[in-house]
C-alpha cells in the first residue's frame, strides 16, 4: 500500500476569502481522497460561497465538515475569533461513501437490512463511520443506536455542529453543498480505518458498586444500599481538597463491561448526576442503566480531564507501535477549551505532544460521538479523537467485536 499524504491548514480574520487562502497556503495533499472543513459561525452568511470555493480549490473525492462555535487545527484551538480549518487526506486503497439524511429516515426505526439496502454497504465493507449532525433538527442518539445495530463493532466518530454564542443555527458541509438540518455520514472502508480515543475527562472516587435496583434512569439501590447514602459515605472518605473538587463536579460512571476484573479510565460511560431524593436515597442519572451493571461515582474537572487525555493518547501511541496516522479528527466539547482548562489549545496540544505535527482538524461540539468499551455513544464534556490509520493497524476502541 502506498504511503498516505496529508496536510492541514488554518486561517483567521473576518474575510473568509483571506482565511481560506491562508489555509490553502499550507502544505496539503494533492487531489486528496477526503477533505475536512470546519468554519466558525462568524462566516455563516458566506458558507455557500466558502464551501463551494474550498471544494473547487482542493478537488477532493469527498469534502465534509460543519459549523463550529470554534474550530481546531494542528496544535491550535481558535476560540472567540473568526477562523476555519482544512485537513486533506490522501488514503490509498480507501473506500469512501457519503450520505445526507434527515430525521424522517429514522422515523420507522430502520432495521439492519434496511440500512444495508439504503447505503449499499454490507457490514464487512465498513471499517468506521464519521458523523456530523445538527443538534436541533436531528436525534443523534437514535442514529448512533440504529447505525451501530446495523454495523456491529464498527466505531462511529464525530460530533454535533455548533454555533458561536450557543446559537441554534448550525450547518453541515458535504461536497459543495451546505445543509441546515439532518446529519451527514462518511463510511470508511477498504485499506483504512480509525483508532478512536474518547476522553471523558473524569476520575473515579470511592469504590465500584453493583446496581441492585433500578427503574429507568432512577437508581434505587447499589450493593443493596440507597445510592445517596453510599455517595455521602464516599465524600466523607475523601481528602478535603478532593471533597471540594467533587462537590462542584459530581458524576457517575457506568461500566460498559461489568465482568472485567478492574476498570480503567476508558471503561466507564460518564453521565450526569441529575438529582437525589433525600428521603429515599434514590438518585437520578442521565442514562438508563441495568441491574448488575457496575457504577462508580466520578469527579470531572480540569485536572482529571488533563490526566485522562494524556493517558489515553499515550495508550493509543503505544498500541500503534510507530504506525503514524495520516491525520486526526478532533471533536471537543464546547465546555472544554479555555473555560475548563484556563489556557488555550489544551486538547490540540495534547495530540501534538503525543504525535508531533500530525495534521489535525476539528471543532468545538454540541455533543461528541465516539466508542467507549467497544460501544458507540453521544457524550458531553468529552474530547473524541479519530486517528486515521491503516485498517490492519486499527486497535483498541476501533477493533470489531
Amino acid at each position: 500500500m502506498a504511503t498516505a499524504v496529508s496536510g492541514a491548514g488554518a486561517g483567521t480574520g473576518a474575510d473568509w476569502r483571506r482565511a481560506l487562502g491562508q489555509a490553502l497556503a499550507e502544505p496539503r495533499a494533492e487531489a486528496p481522497d477526503v477533505a475536512f472543513l470546519f468554519a466558525s459561525s462568524h462566516f455563516r452568511d458566506s458558507y455557500p460561497e466558502l464551501v463551494g470555493e474550498a471544494a473547487s480549490a482542493v478537488a477532493p473525492g469527498v469534502l465534509m465538515g460543519c459549523s463550529g462555535q470554534a474550530v481546531i487545527g494542528t496544535g491550535r484551538e481558535f476560540e472567540g475569533e473568526p477562523a476555519l480549518t482544512l485537513m486533506t487526506l490522501s488514503l490509498p486503497g480507501a473506500h469512501l461513501k457519503t450520505f445526507h439524511i434527515e430525521q424522517g429516515h429514522l422515523h420507522d426505526n430502520p432495521t439492519a437490512r434496511q440500512w444495508h439496502s439504503f447505503t449499499g454497504l454490507p457490514p464487512d465493507d465498513v471499517n468506521a463511520w464519521v458523523v456530523f449532525a445538527d443538534p436541533f433538527t436531528f436525534d443523534t442518539d437514535m442514529l448512533i443506536a440504529s447505525l451501530a445495530g446495523a454495523y456491529p463493532g464498527v466505531p462511529l466518530v464525530g460530533g454535533m455542529a455548533s454555533a458561536f454564542g450557543g446559537g441554534r443555527g448550525t450547518e453541515l458541509f458535504l461536497g459543495d453543498t451546505v445543509h441546515r438540518s439532518g446529519a451527514i455520514l462518511l463510511a470508511l472502508g477498504g485499506a483504512w480505518s480509525v483508532r478512536a480515543v474518547v476522553s471523558q475527562g473524569a476520575a473515579p472516587i470511592g469504590s465500584p458498586w453493583t446496581i441492585t435496583d433500578v427503574d429507568r434512569n432512577l437508581v434505587r439501590a447499589i450493593g443493596g444500599r440507597p445510592p445517596l447514602e453510599v455517595l455521602v459515605e464516599t465524600m466523607h472518605g475523601l481528602s478535603p481538597e478532593m471533597q471540594a473538587r467533587a462537590a462542584r463536579n459530581l458524576l457517575v460512571g457506568l461500566a460498559i463491561d461489568e465482568y472485567r476484573e478492574s476498570h480503567g479510565p476508558g471503561d466507564f460511560l460518564i453521565r450526569n448526576l441529575m438529582g437525589a431524593d433525600q428521603k429515599s436515597g434514590i438518585i437520578a442519572i442521565g442514562e438508563a442503566p441495568r441491574v448488575g451493571q457496575t457504577l462508580q461515582f466520578q469527579v470531572r474537572d480540569a485536572a482529571a480531564a488533563d490526566a485522562q487525555l494524556r493517558e489515553m493518547i499515550a495508550q493509543a501511541q503505544a498500541e500503534l507501535a510507530g504506525e503514524e496516522p495520516a491525520g486526526a479528527l478532533l471533536c471537543s466539547c464546547n465546555g472544554r477549551g479555555v473555560g475548563l482548562f484556563g489556557e488555550p489549545d489544551h486538547d490540540a496540544r495534547a495530540v501534538e505532544r503525543g504525535f508531533g505535527r500530525l495534521p489535525v482538524a476539528g471543532f468545538f461540539c454540541n455533543g461528541e460521538i465516539g466508542p467507549v468499551g467497544g460501544k458507540n455513544f453521544v457524550h458531553g464534556f468529552t474530547a473524541s479523537i479519530a486517528f486515521f490509520v491503516p485498517a490492519a493497524g486499527a486497535a483498541g476502541e476501533s477493533a470489531r467485536g
